[in-house]
């Protein structure tokens, strides 16, 4: 699926989780490690992929059957996010493509940045481990802005840090949220088909302008 109008685009944003970068391995590892504290099997990382994009609540969900309003969460979260977070990017990759789409995009002097759900304390490690802190023109986090994706307001803190208008901005994600945020805030939304997207989404219902089945795809959508 194309849409005529990406020729107009001078800047492309990411999602981290399941877009970016394949965070899920790590991700999991927290989660079957808090399995393995109470004394649980850890679980496949098949089962736990689909959640990867929605952070350790989701990853709790489906690992420990609790959610956030249930007693005792707070001690499961604290158990996993200190495991995440001394474990980052032991077993994350970038996305196979990811590296030649942004190469692509710093040839052609296309502007890209970052923006997630993911907290800054998260964000800026893993994307330093990655190699690519430096090299993205923002990292726009879940605590950056007083909102988070699904609302607009962290699209359009990164169009003002790169400069450049939200119509001329594209977005990649791979979960509604990330459509609904880059429709709210008047960009492009482009869904990455090779993320974290469960066998039952819907994707004609997320209204995107396209949809990849490999971060290369991106670059024949984009202005020379």
């Amino acid at each position: 699926m194309q849409d005529a109008g990406l020729e107009s685009v001078k800047a492309v944003l990411f999602d981290l989780d399941g877009t970016f970068a394949d965070t899920a391995p790590d991700l999991a590892a927290a989660l079957n490690h808090v399995r393995a504290c109470r004394d649980l099997p850890p679980l496949p990382l098949e089962v736990l992929r689909p959640q990867a994009s929605h952070g350790s609540a989701g990853l709790l969900k489906v690992g420990m059957n609790v959610t956030p309003d249930a007693p005792g969460y707070g001690a499961l979260r604290d158990i996993f996010l200190d495991y995440y977070e001394h474990n980052i990017c032991v077993h994350t990759r970038l996305f196979t493509g990811m590296a030649e789409l942004v190469a692509g995009l710093e040839q052609r002097s296309i502007p890209w940045g970052i923006v997630t759900n993911k907290p800054h304390l998260y964000t800026l490690p893993l994307m330093q481990s990655l190699g690519y802190a430096d090299r993205a023109a923002c990292l726009v986090s879940g605590d950056t802005c007083s909102n988070a994706k699904p609302h607009p307001e962290p699209m359009l803190k990164a169009c003002k840090i790169i400069n450049v208008a939200p119509e001329h901005c594209l977005y990649l994600g791979d979960d509604l949220r990330d459509m609904q945020a880059a429709n709210a805030a008047l960009m492009r939304g482009v869904i990455a088909r090779y993320g974290y997207i469960s066998s039952d989404a819907v994707l004609d219902n997320w209204h995107a302008h396209a949809i990849i089945d490999n971060p290369v795809e991106l670059l024949s959508l984009l202005p020379l």
